[in-house]
């Protein structure tokens, strides 16, 4: 960012309520995430991070830059980045896990299943997909005859990259159960750096991409025997719900499992599934 540009950024600049409708809308119809007036004040802070780096002095500059300038087609990645909420947790609704673990899993297993293809759809920095293979790994270590995948996706690219590293603090990695913790979690020869990485072995398991649930199909090699959407829907009205289950139905085995976040539901959908545990579903 140049000099001028610096001393001419306004600090009380403000979204319209023209350029927060522009942009609003444009976040809606490309990611299905409902932007209320009500979070204005949280675009707006999100965003400035967004005019430092492009040098875009204002608001209005930028939505200009965005909706006349053609400028949309190089920052759609970074505005999309800019509104995503990225919260996670290893081992976060822990029942899902033991369900999977007790349940889910062994069912597969015993129906012929020798290699598991398990979909974390929402993945965010990777503490869902990490904590799946924690899971899966342990129960793989005394089989010969089945293995696993797990795949992982989200629409934010700044996100993947930190899954990708596999790095985290400490105290995100402190609800990982001990035995696991230790199979599972590198820690540094230099303990002041408070972080931990996740093995290897674990990170081998997990492919991460890029995908936007929004779009009309999703490009997952085959059907999933198990997928995660969890806290995801819960951004959406009720269409866009209907659409990404439809969806992920669609990337579903038959008798495979479906797993949503606990204050989210799929009933009252036409959807091939039924519910099995709470918020857990399975395709018929």
């Amino acid at each position: 960012m140049s000099a001028a540009s610096l001393q001419r950024q306004p600090v009380d600049d403000r979204l319209s309520q023209r350029n927060f409708d522009r942009l609003s809308k444009y976040i809606y119809e490309y990611s299905g995430i409902k932007m209320p007036i009500t979070k204005i004040t949280m675009l707006e802070g999100r965003l400035r991070r967004r005019l430092r780096v492009t040098g875009i002095a204002t608001f209005d500059e930028y939505c200009d830059y965005l909706f006349k300038h053609d400028g949309m087609a190089r920052e759609q990645v970074y505005l999309i980045d800019a509104v995503t909420t990225n919260k996670t947790d290893f081992f976060r609704e822990p029942k899902h896990f033991e369900f999977m673990a007790k349940t889910a899993v062994p069912e597969l297993l015993a129906g012929g299943v020798s290699q598991l293809r398990i979909w974390s759809s929402a993945c965010s920095t990777g503490a869902e997909p990490y904590t799946m293979a924690m899971v899966l790994a342990d129960l793989m270590t005394d089989r010969r005859d089945a293995d696993y995948r797990v795949i992982a996706t989200d629409l934010s690219t700044e996100v993947l990259q930190v899954a990708r590293k596999a790095i985290y603090p400490m105290d995100m990695l402190s609800p990982i159960p001990a035995d696991l913790a230790r199979r599972y979690v590198m820690q540094p020869r230099d303990p002041s750096r408070g972080e931990g990485r996740i093995v290897p072995a674990l990170r081998q398991k997990v492919a991460f991409g890029r995908l936007n649930l929004m779009d009309e199909s999703y490009s997952v090699p085959e059907q999933q025997h198990i997928i995660f959407c969890r806290n995801v829907l819960i951004y959406f009205d009720k269409p866009t719900q209907l659409h990404v289950l439809g969806r992920l139905c669609d990337c579903l085995i038959p008798g495979g499992f479906l797993f949503i976040g606990h204050s989210e539901t799929a009933t009252g959908f036409n959807l091939p599934i039924k519910q099995v545990a709470n918020t857990v579903f399975k395709r018929v």
